[in-house]
């Protein structure tokens, strides 16, 4: 299996994705149930074949099985496997229309022995692999005609992205109080410009109603997606029209697209003609 980083190098995902699960609740769930239909333009996704690329945590994969696809999902994290495997095991025990396995979205014999599926899903995944365009790619070789690829990727903003590589490598190598002292000190200073934001604006500037926002996109935690930006490493990024080009010269089409301003990931789903 290829690696994806340096030893020693790499986040743990997998760690941070077993915490989340201790906050998981129907809610959360049906948020990202929501967040999935409306990117894919869809009600539900029955009768289609869903690989999620990365599964983290597993809810994108709970969420497109709930919704109905057969799914197969895959992360190089081995505890990021058992935390998609321990959502199956609560919600879909022995389903033999969820797989869940380990392999690297940059090992190509073993793409290659999935085959085609309908949707393609690779949320916030490829851009830490090490091998941002192999990986996407690759991904995109496995999307059968008519189906589609959605993925997102961080948004290129020069320096800025650079100096955060550079901050998402020290924590890494750090050991783990000046870890979690550097998330701290990233969510203050976030919440703190958030607050000042806000009172330019006239408004309440306690973050709650930010807090529930996030609770709302794609049902995730704003605490767990601090540790994930602040460590997250590989760290690779792109603008918009770097992704749109190297897709369409691929055949595909463009057909739904959330850009960010900032720091975040930029949003898209391809399809490939018929």
């Amino acid at each position: 299996m290829p690696a994806m980083s340096e030893p020693g190098e790499r986040f743990a995902f997998g760690e941070n994705w077993a915490s989340f699960l201790a906050c998981l609740d129907d809610e959360r769930i049906a948020e990202s149930e929501r967040c999935l239909c409306k990117m894919l333009e869809v009600e539900d996704l029955r009768g289609l074949s869903f690989l999620d690329i990365g599964s983290g945590s597993g809810l994108s994969s709970l969420a497109a099985r709930r919704l109905g696809a057969r799914v197969r999902s895959f992360d190089f994290d081995p505890r990021s496997v058992a935390c998609t495997e321990e959502l199956r095991r609560r919600y879909f025990p022995d389903d033999p229309e969820w797989t869940v396995e380990q392999a690297s979205a940059l090992d190509e014999a073993y793409l290659r022995s999935l085959g085609a599926f309908d949707l393609i899903y690779a949320w916030g995944v490829l851009h830490h692999t090490g091998g941002m365009w192999r990986a996407i790619e690759l991904a995109s070789r496995l999307v059968r005609p008519g189906g589609k690829f959605h993925l997102a990727i961080y948004n290129d903003q020069g320096g800025v992205s650079r100096r955060w590589r550079t901050l998402k490598r020290f924590y890494n190598r750090a050991p783990r109080p000046v870890r979690w002292a550097l998330v701290l000190a990233v969510g203050v200073w976030w919440e703190l410009r958030a607050a000042l934001a806000r009172l330019a604006r006239f408004e309440n500037p306690l973050p709650f109603r930010d807090w529930a926002a996030k609770k709302k996109s794609r049902g995730m935690s704003v605490w767990h997606d601090l540790v994930d930006w602040v460590g997250g490493y590989p760290f690779e990024f792109a603008r918009p029209e770097e992704v749109f080009d190297f897709l369409r010269a691929r055949g595909f089409t463009l057909v739904r697209l959330r850009t960010t301003l900032g720091h975040g990931t930029n949003e898209f789903v391809f399809r490939r003609p018929n």
